[in-house]
């Protein structure tokens, strides 16, 4: 570690941080205004490892910016404890490839490098609060979808155990739906000694049956409390047609509690992964698709612009004008996604608005 450089009052230089976040520790380079090294340290990923470190970095002295690594992840506590404080926090990427063959791979270079990118203004985003509904509801719909997944794997288990079962047990269950086998077999009573096939297969979907029972307990609890967070955060958001609350609440983790961040519709389109990519060349001037962004975010709007071309006579309308242009489904609906999301992006940026019209060229 180097020694720090102390500074009186009257003589205080702007400090930038570049952080490198990992679970238990952080790793963090200080820069001075002219992109001179001024020291690095490495602290627990602890509230006292972060105190310490704000204070290692200020004995150089005023930080202003600091550049993170995984604002998202390892390191959205340090981010909250100096936005707490002041700091301005820009969410940098992890270094390229070309930069790790040229300079190798080790912490202290990659705090080195965020520092550097935040300097050089190639860094500029604004990472999310995380703290306020938004986070709240990520937290949940990530259990919600699991549980979700786990569901679906009982109900398939099930289904295969009754597939390798005995002819009387599966003549007994053959034609039921799934709603129904599982509640048939939850009420098996096979015994507590397993003596042959069928008392060992009964015990077994006994057991999966009961497992599928309790997850859909806990996904309908779950999206009770989603619903009630998502209607208070963005009611009208809520209340538009075709969205439901699984679709809201993907759209609201998106944008995160400081939807601020988000510059304009464009921002939010590129965030959803709907904003075309230019990709042009010579006398050759196209755009090809984003494959980039929250891609939970991208599948809302799909269901979005999917049910409105069922129901909605104005996306009807374009959508056999564009048809009649030459254009595939798949490039309307790349477009109908972008006109959500410019609509999408009005209400969130104003969540107590009413709903507005359906705004399709």
């Amino acid at each position: 570690m180097d020694l720090p450089i102390t500074h009186t009052d009257e003589e205080a230089l702007p400090v930038v941080l570049g952080v490198d976040t990992h679970v238990d520790a952080h790793v963090a380079v200080a820069l001075d205004g002219l992109g001179g090294r001024l020291g690095h340290k490495t602290v627990p990923a602890t509230e006292a490892g972060y105190a310490l470190l704000a204070a290692w970095a200020e004995e150089f002295g005023v930080l202003e910016r600091a550049g993170i690594e995984g604002s998202g992840s390892f390191g959205v506590g340090l981010t909250r404890f100096l936005r707490a404080r002041g700091v301005e926090v820009v969410e940098v990427n992890r270094p390229n490839r070309q930069h790790r063959r040229r300079f190798g791979k080790h912490d202290t270079a990659d705090a080195e490098a965020a520092a550097r990118a935040l300097q050089a203004n190639t860094a500029t985003g604004e990472p999310k609060s995380a703290d306020g509904p938004a986070e709240m509801v990520r937290a949940l719909h990530v259990v919600r979808r699991s549980a979700v997944k786990a569901r679906t794997q009982a109900a398939n288990q099930l289904r295969a155990l009754l597939l390798t079962a005995p002819e009387g047990l599966k003549a007994e269950l053959r034609g039921l739906s799934t709603t129904n086998l599982v509640a048939t077999a939850a009420r098996f009573r096979p015994g507590a000694h397993s003596e042959d096939v069928r008392t060992a297969t009964k015990l077994a979907m006994r057991s999966v049956a009961r497992r599928h029972l309790t997850l859909s307990e806990e996904i309908a609890e779950l999206e009770e409390q989603i619903e009630r967070l998502v209607k208070e955060a963005v009611p009208a958001l809520a209340s538009l047609r075709g969205v439901g609350t699984d679709t809201a609440a993907s759209l609201l983790v998106a944008v995160g509690d400081n939807p601020e961040r988000l510059k304009s519709e464009a921002s939010f389109a590129r965030l959803c992964g709907v904003a075309p990519v230019p990709a042009s060349s010579g006398k050759t001037v196209r755009h090809r698709l984003n494959r980039g962004g929250n891609r939970d975010a991208n599948r809302a709007l799909h269901v979005l612009a999917l049910g409105r071309m069922s129901w909605d006579e104005r996306t009807r309308a374009y959508v056999a004008r564009r048809t009649a242009e030459g254009k595939s489904r798949r490039e309307i609906l790349r477009c109908l996604k972008r006109y959500v999301a410019r609509e999408v992006y009005r209400i969130l940026m104003a969540p107590g608005a009413l709903p507005p019209s359906i705004s399709v060229p």
